[in-house]
């Protein structure tokens, strides 16, 4: 008798991005092209104002060859020397780093770094106009993901789902199929840093399809009341 076909057909290459191809979202899962939940692992850049001669070839074949990650996270800061200075120059530097990141299989994270002031909406339309450019320009990529706000923090869940579902549009008719993060309450802690909890999102989730929620774990001060939301949230 023939042997039937996988159901899972073998990557055609060995780097992350070849191996699982276009994201989405699946249930409370990030699963691969092929619908199997996958963990991205992978490090943040610090903010790209800063130690520019950390973000060079040499650096992201190492985090790709080396520490073998999946992942590059690019942090672009709205404020503190940021975006807000220079959008044109620093979309020109994340378009680029997406390039780069493309180039050795990595995924490349698109972080739009908001934390003072921490209402997103303060940044609206900077956001809006950020977006609209990079998701123009990487649309036709299968290694991106954006993160619409970093920290949002001393705002409402209200707040941060009112931007959210003003920007992801945005990405939306550039971009359909990209997977979308948005940031959570209290520093993007599922609200607890400022007394909250998850019950704010999933009672009240944000209007969008394939999106994922930020959950940031700080190991000096996060306890068990953080882990546990994450796994209240999740189940």
């Amino acid at each position: 008798p023939t042997t039937p076909p996988p159901t899972t057909p073998p990557p055609t290459g060995t780097t992350p991005v070849a191996i699982n191809g276009q994201l989405r979202v699946c249930g409370v899962n990030l699963c691969n092209q092929y619908g199997r939940p996958i963990q991205l692992r992978g490090m943040s850049s610090h903010g790209l104002q800063w130690f520019a001669n950390c973000y060079n070839d040499a650096s992201l074949d190492a985090l790709a060859n080396d520490w073998q990650a999946d992942l590059f996270r690019i942090s672009m800061y709205v404020q503190e020397q940021g975006y807000e200075t220079n959008p044109t120059g620093f979309t020109n530097q994340v378009n680029t780093l997406v390039d780069k990141a493309a180039a050795r299989g990595l995924y490349a994270l698109i972080d739009f770094h908001t934390l003072t002031p921490g209402d997103p909406m303060y940044n609206l339309e900077r956001a809006k106009t950020f977006f609209a450019a990079v998701s123009a320009r990487n649309a036709a990529k299968n290694n991106v993901i954006y993160e619409i706000t970093n920290e949002p923090n001393g705002v409402s869940w209200s707040t941060i789902r009112n931007y959210a579902e003003q920007v992801i549009p945005v990405i939306r008719a550039n971009d359909p199929d990209a997977v979308v993060i948005v940031g959570t309450r209290g520093w993007s802690s599922l609200g607890v840093s400022e007394g909250g909890n998850s019950d704010e999102i999933v009672n009240n989730p944000v209007r969008a399809d394939n999106i994922m929620y930020t959950f940031h774990f700080y190991a000096a001060s996060h306890k068990d009341n953080y882990r546990n939301e994450v796994q209240r949230a999740a189940a």
